[in-house]
């Protein structure tokens, strides 16, 4: 598959362009910095910038969305999504999946009930993006899949990883690594079932 990866520069995004090519796909990340992981071609600029979106989700069979806040800009996850969705529909890529968080949305539900307080005390803001975020992928049209993770963490791979939607019933774990994030984001998007849902992920 060719892939763009919209913040892939360092987190789950560089972990997922490193898995994605060491499978064999053609990947492209879109960052500010400019920078990605060996062998990926990488693309410096403003996913919010109309025509560096469109440059680089053209052609693209797959988009991945994984960018996080930026400090003093409100919203930045809704922007850059929306921007991103624009330039796919102009460009007619169907594929796309997207970082959110746990407690966003419907979510809230998938976790401990004390980790649900500390989340809405803490990460307002950051729901709040991430609720804007999600509204606009809903809202599409695309072929959406929305990633839930809960807390990341640096921690080396397990490889397994648990993807419950919220009408599964059942909790998740306080934590997953990045790595095992980006494997399941990247078995995600060769999965037609996964189409139009939302799924909770943790170790």
């Amino acid at each position: 598959m060719k892939i763009t990866i919209i913040g892939g520069s360092r987190g789950t995004g560089a972990q997922l362009a490193a898995l994605a090519h060491a499978a064999g796909h053609e990947v492209t990340v879109l960052s500010r910095s400019g920078q990605a992981p060996a062998g990926v071609q990488a693309v410096a600029g403003d996913a919010t910038d109309p025509a560096a979106a469109a440059r680089a989700v053209s052609g693209a069979d797959a988009v991945v969305v994984t960018v996080g806040g930026a400090k003093g800009v409100p919203r930045q996850r809704t922007a850059v999504t929306r921007s991103v969705i624009s330039a796919m529909q102009e460009k007619g890529v169907r594929r796309l999946v997207v970082q959110s968080s746990l407690g966003a949305g419907d979510s809230g539900s998938q976790m401990p009930a004390p980790l649900r307080l500390v989340m809405k005390a803490v990460l307002a803001k950051a729901l709040a993006d991430h609720n804007g975020q999600e509204a606009a992928v809903k809202d599409s049209g695309l072929d959406w899949t929305i990633v839930r993770p809960t807390g990341l963490t640096d921690k080396e791979p397990s490889g397994t990883w648990k993807a419950l939607e919220t009408t599964d019933g059942g909790q998740l774990g306080g934590s997953i690594p990045r790595r095992d994030l980006a494997a399941c984001m990247l078995h995600t998007l060769t999965d037609d079932s996964s189409v139009g849902k939302a799924f909770g992920v943790s170790s």
